[in-house]
């Protein structure tokens, strides 16, 4: 095994007089499967294709970075890597400190909007190649989007940069199809009715599909003049992305249309096994080690990622939008292989830092009948309550992690990925899967907690969590209790660490400080905190731009610099440099009750809004 190369002399080594395919992407090369130019390179390599890699080319005065392999035979492919303005901005729209996907956690070697800068800069060189753009920056860029550092509103990228075709969500089936008809001599032009993908046209040259239904979406110039018509124009989007089997989406923009074709089904068992199972190296290119370590590669490297996808459906979260609702596993056996190739790695003393995904306990989670599911449009599986089709079973999961504990170099299994705690404290009468729930939760408290476990309640405002889809705070009660009850049965002091956001449309400075007054009655000084980012394709951020909820109703959103400042401030409410401001506002919006409990020195508990619920799930 060897890593693919990322210079000229590199390709030459191999004998190769020209390559297939140049991958771009805006992160340094880790040849590792977490990272998404590695999974997409070493699939290419895998059905024939020569592949060379150019990480983090220079775009800004000296072009030779992109022109170094030459003219690929079949295209150029692009990736952001993460998204690069979310990569480059705090929410407060400051310049980062550091690139965790950069040696060194440098900043600099990535442009804004990555993937416009770098197709338009191959258009110009190369302007009879085609260019196929991938990965978040794309995927969730595919339809009329707000873009919150221009405060405006966007047509695709497709319509603004020079790409030709586009491959949404996670890439392994359209790539592959994509290849299988380029080795066979169909021309790239002819490349319009792959599922997955989305791609610009002139009107009269769009043809209906044979198996496809078409939907017609109002066009970018509708969305742009009112700000309801593209709150209901993404609500259709959202409709037919959460749809086991959905339809063409054709957008107007100017003279043209962006036509995306609907997705694959998500990948089997065996398909996402291969995904992982490529000769990675599992490490940074060695041209990084005197630039020093890649902080995402040194977060993930001890750790296994099981599944993808999730059905949460979170209003501010976009995974369904990119990975997809319906949850994807591995097989046990792939698993335990990654397994063995990690407790390999020099640098591996014992600890897997985590076993997880999008959600850490959704492993191997899908409805008990999916023919309900391919009938169903509910955005969550979860929210407003857990579907009675989910199948919630931990079994599968638990059985996993004795698997990996008995490796006999693995001394600690700890899971890092969230926990879906409401799944946990789910009302079933199923007595299998409530049996499994409280053996998942004692064996997760009591085994797999680094010192610290991440839950993610968001909010404490019932009003707000409905809004962003999450359930009532009641449960987060509910699961604290369990937690210091299971962690004080094995005689451990570990702590639950809770995340909250701040800003999420419709919150306003009253209920950030009710935020503040009751996660200090439970103790808490908060760590883990964000002000919400507006990103593309997710309801939270249509509700931040439309200034209205999902149904077209007036909703407050802190929008200015200062609004979001403020109501951050709450979250560091036992800050000196807080305090007198958080009681002057507190007395302006006639809450001096609260402002007095919250900066006492001691709160007592509050009990009285979080009783236990004992509701069964409604029919679906």
């Amino acid at each position: 095994m060897k890593f693919l190369p990322i210079t000229y002399a590199e390709v030459q080594e191999r004998g190769w007089s020209e390559v297939d395919v140049v991958l771009v992407t805006a992160d340094a090369y880790v040849d590792h499967p977490s990272f998404g130019h590695a999974v997409i390179a070493r699939l290419m390599e895998h059905h024939g294709f020569k592949v060379a890699i150019l990480p983090q080319p220079n775009w800004r005065d000296d072009l030779r970075d992109f022109k170094k392999f030459g003219k690929p035979k079949h295209f150029f492919a692009i990736s952001s890597g993460m998204d690069s303005m979310v990569n480059h901005y705090t929410a407060a729209k400051r310049l980062r400190s550091n690139d965790a996907y950069t040696p060194g956690g440098s900043t600099g070697f990535r442009p804004d909007y990555a993937s416009y800068v770098y197709a338009k800069i191959l258009k110009d060189l190369f302007p009879d190649t085609p260019i196929i753009s991938g990965g978040l920056e794309s995927s969730l860029r595919r339809f009329t989007h707000y873009d919150y550092w221009q405060d405006s509103l966007k047509p695709s990228i497709l319509a603004e940069a020079p790409i030709d075709l586009l491959v949404y969500g996670m890439g392994e089936k359209p790539l592959k199809e994509i290849i299988r008809l380029l080795q066979r001599g169909v021309p790239f032009s002819s490349l319009t009715t792959i599922p997955q993908t989305a791609y610009l046209a002139d009107l009269e040259s769009i043809k209906p599909h044979k198996k496809w239904e078409d939907l017609i979406l109002l066009s970018h110039e509708q969305c742009a003049s009112s700000k309801q018509k593209q709150l209901q124009n993404f609500k259709k989007i959202e409709r037919e992305t959460n749809k086991m089997f959905p339809m063409r989406l054709i957008q107007g923009v100017q003279d043209k249309a962006v036509v995306v074709n609907p997705p694959y089904p998500p990948l089997s068992s065996e398909e996402l096994d291969e995904t992982y199972e490529y000769p990675y190296m599992r490490t940074p290119h060695p041209k990084y080690k005197k630039r020093g370590d890649i902080p995402a590669y040194e977060m993930i490297k001890h750790s296994i990622n099981i599944h993808r996808g999730c059905f949460g459906g979170c209003s501010f979260c976009a995974i369904n939008a990119h990975q997809g609702k319906f949850v994807v596993s591995r097989s046990s056996k792939s698993v335990l292989k990654e397994l063995e190739q990690v407790t390999q790695l020099p640098s591996f003393t014992g600890t897997i830092t985590d076993l997880g995904g999008p959600s850490a306990n959704t492993y191997k989670m899908q409805g008990f009948d999916l023919n309900l599911c391919a009938k169903c449009t509910r955005p969550s599986c979860l929210f407003p309550e857990i579907c009675k089709n989910l199948n919630t079973n931990h079994q599968d999961l638990l059985e996993l992690y004795e698997q990996v504990q008995k490796h006999p170099k693995v001394k600690h299994l700890f899971i890092g990925s969230g926990v879906r705690y409401d799944i946990l404290l789910q009302n079933t009468l199923d007595q299998d899967i409530l049996k499994s729930h409280k053996a998942y939760t004692k064996a997760l408290i009591q085994n797999h907690v680094s010192g610290r476990l991440k839950v993610a309640p968001e909010h404490t405002s019932d009003a707000i969590l409905k809004l962003i889809r999450k359930p009532s705070f009641s449960l987060f009660y509910q699961f604290k209790t369990l937690f210091e009850k299971e962690s004080a049965a094995v005689n451990k002091n570990q702590q639950i660490i809770p995340y909250f956001i701040s800003s999420l449309p419709g919150s306003t400075e009253k209920e950030m400080a009710q935020l503040a007054l009751e996660t200090k009655s439970l103790g808490f000084k908060l760590e883990q905190v964000q002000d919400f980012t507006p990103t593309p394709m997710n309801m939270a951020t249509e509700m931040f731009y439309a200034e209205m909820n999902e149904q077209g109703k007036p909703l407050f959103v802190a929008k200015t610099p200062l609004e979001k400042k403020n109501q951050r401030r709450f979250f560091f409410w036992y800050l000196p440099e807080n305090k007198a401001w958080i009681k002057r506002s507190l007395e302006k919006l006639k809450l001096v009750d609260i402002a007095n409990s919250l900066l006492q020195k001691n709160t007592p508990p509050i009990h009285n809004h979080h009783k236990k619920k004992t509701r069964r799930n409604p029919p679906q």
